[in-house]
């Protein structure tokens, strides 16, 4: 499995489907990046965030776990990361209902499956980062993984990593 960010499809420049905050942050954390890169970045950390938020609680241990995966971004710096961390935090709640969606999108179109199905490990990575994956979490997985255009093979397999900490199955 190739490095998680490491590699990012390169499809020309065309321009993003959202202007946001997050998306203002990125570029000047990432100015050297080209801008499908900088695109692949704001999606997948706004879907870390809406995964953090489902269950309505964005958690401490979530967003480290955030910092953790946005760390991995080449040519990201601690600097870069603490503000996209920042903006995550003032703007979950409209990341996770409004801005999602067109994230999704955005990596399906820009991503092939081996990296798309990268990312949705490291969305259930999130979700379990707390020692239990609630089923609200779990309703934004399975929703995240078909918009990603997985399959769910894709699912199944990436959350039977955690299956321990499905609360579904703790009663």
């Amino acid at each position: 499995m190739s490095g998680f960010f490491e590699w990012l499809i390169a499809l020309g420049t065309t321009t993003p489907a959202v202007n946001t905050r997050l998306a203002e942050v990125v570029q000047a954390a990432l100015p050297q990046a080209d801008d499908d890169t900088r695109r692949v970045v704001v999606a997948v950390a706004g879907l870390l965030a809406t995964v953090a938020y489902a269950d309505r609680d964005y958690a401490p241990v979530e967003e480290a776990r955030i910092a953790k995966e946005l760390s991995r971004v080449q040519g990201l710096d601690q600097r870069g990361v603490a503000a996209i961390r920042a903006v995550l935090r003032e703007s979950v709640r409209n990341i996770a209902t409004v801005e999602a969606p067109i994230y999704a999108r955005e990596l399906r179109a820009l991503a092939d499956h081996d990296f798309r199905r990268e990312v949705l490990d490291a969305l259930v990575d999130i979700a379990a980062a707390d020692d239990e994956i609630t089923v609200a979490e779990t309703n934004v997985l399975r929703a995240t993984a078909t918009a990603l255009g997985l399959s769910q093979d894709d699912y199944n397999d990436s959350q039977a990593r955690h299956r321990d900490k499905l609360r579904i199955l703790k009663r």
